[in-house]
Parts: C-alpha cells; structure tokens; sequence
C-alpha cells in the first residue's frame, strides 16, 4: 500500500493534535507534533533565563540552539506520545500558560524555525507519517499528498482549552486563555516567516460544530482516498 505524508495545519486550540493523533493511530502511521517541539523551545528559553523582563534574548538562544534535544517516546503504561526535553519528561510543562503566552514569539523567530523545519523533514523521510502545525503544508512538506486547515470559533477553542486545562490547573480562566488565543491567532497569521494560512490545495475542515467521531471519518476518509489515488 502507498505510502503517504499527511499535513494538519490550522489555528491554536482546534484539535489538532487529538485529530492528527487519531487519525495516525487509524492508519497505523507515525505522529509527530511539531507545536510541541515549539512549546518545548519555548519552554527550555524561559528554564535558562533567556526569556525574562518581558523580552527573549535572541543572541543567547540562538548560541544554545544546539543544547536542546527534543524527542517523542510512547508511555508504556497509557499508550500516549509524551515530549521529552533533553532526557526529562516535559509533557506538562509544555502545556503550561506561561509557555503559552511565548510560544508564537518564539516560534516566529527565524533561526528556531529553520531548525524545527529541518528536524522535521528528516521525520519524514520515510513517509507514512502525520504530522501538525502552523505550516506543514506550506513549509515543511508542501509536497504532502493530504493538507488539512483545521479551524473553529475563537469562543469555542478557549471553551474547549480552558475545560482541558481545569483537569491540571484549578484556577486557569477563561477570559485569559480566550484573549491568549486571539492574540496568538494574531502572531501566527501576520508573523513574517511561514505566517499561518491554508495551503492552495488544502481541504478545509471546520469542526466548530461536529463530533470528534465525525471528523475522524472525514480524516479518513481524506486520507484513504489519497493513498489509492
């Protein structure tokens, strides 16, 4: 069977990781998220101080780039992807708000790009992988035989991010997270390098209103139909 790189883009807090979790689970692909790997930069500059008083000291992270190692290992015990820092376990930090809040600042500055991108590509080499983000599509393999554009209400995603968050964090606010998203949709889409859009030949899926069960369907659906092509 035809081996095939499948692309899901689209803005913060939509699903994707879940969909593209689903969906590689499904057709018996890899998984890679790329958001994390940005988060677990992000997270890295503000554990070496490289992020304080409100600033990101480019000069100093681009000198360490080479000191962060980032890799994806299966939980044994619930079967789930967790983010690994150099050596160290980081899954939840990674979801914290404060790397929320620096991850899109982060992500738009050149040198990390370039160095998420290349890693990125070699993951996929051999195909049969699915892999999501701000601008797989676009960037990273705009040769992928399946691009997807995830997108949904801003009020939605931070209904949906701030019932996710209460699982690990009490006191996280609605107001907070849904103004952190507008802001983020806002970097994402105007930033210079790789700004967030969908691919010219991307299928846009907007799951404001269906059920994980249908867009799985969809997915597949999508996905099937490229690989017997």
């Amino acid at each position: 069977m035809k081996k095939i790189i499948i692309a899901i883009d689209g803005h913060s807090s939509t699903g994707k990781s879940t969909a593209a979790k689903q969906l590689a689970a499904k057709l018996g692909y890899a998984y890679i998220d790329t958001g994390a790997m940005y988060r677990s930069v992000t997270l890295f500059a503000l554990q070496q101080k490289i992020i304080q008083n409100n600033h990101i000291n480019e000069n100093g992270l681009k000198k360490r780039m080479n000191e962060i190692e980032i890799r994806f290992k299966l939980n044994s015990t619930g079967g789930k992807q967790e983010t690994w820092l150099n050596g160290v376990n980081v899954e939840a930090e990674i979801r914290s708000m404060e790397v929320s809040n620096w991850v899109s600042p982060i992500a738009k500055i050149g040198f990390v790009r370039d160095a998420m991108v290349d890693l990125q590509q070699k993951m996929g080499t051999e195909k049969a992988i699915v892999m999501d983000g701000r601008d797989i599509g676009t960037v990273v393999f705009p040769q992928a035989e399946l691009k997807v554009f995830m997108t949904a209400s801003a009020e939605i995603r931070a209904q949906r991010r701030y019932k996710e968050l209460l699982e690990t964090t009490p006191d996280a606010n609605y107001n907070e997270i849904l103004e952190n998203l507008k802001s983020r949709d806002f970097m994402d889409s105007n930033r210079e390098i790789a700004p967030l859009k969908p691919a010219h030949d991307a299928k846009i899926l907007d799951n404001s209103s269906i059920s994980r069960e249908e867009q799985l369907q969809m997915l597949e659906s999508w996905a099937i139909a490229c690989i017997n092509a």
